[in-house]
């Protein structure tokens, strides 16, 4: 069961559109327009990760399966 929580679960693509999000937000809190953009450290860690938790609690993956 752990591995199927803590597998390779996000597509590359998703990946990086994960990161470049997350640091936009980090960017907005960093820049004092909202602290709520220190929540970009969610999408930044997972997409560096390439993990999400919520995808596997779900049984969810964008990951291409590779056999």
């Amino acid at each position: 069961m752990l591995s199927r929580i803590f597998g390779r679960n996000v597509h590359p693509i998703e990946r990086a559109v994960r990161v470049v999000l997350g640091l936009g937000l980090i960017g907005l809190a960093v820049s004092g327009v909202t602290p709520w953009g220190y929540l970009g450290v969610i999408p930044l860690v997972t997409g560096l990760v390439g993990n999400c938790p919520l995808y596997g609690l779900l049984g969810f993956s964008t990951c291409p399966v590779s056999r």
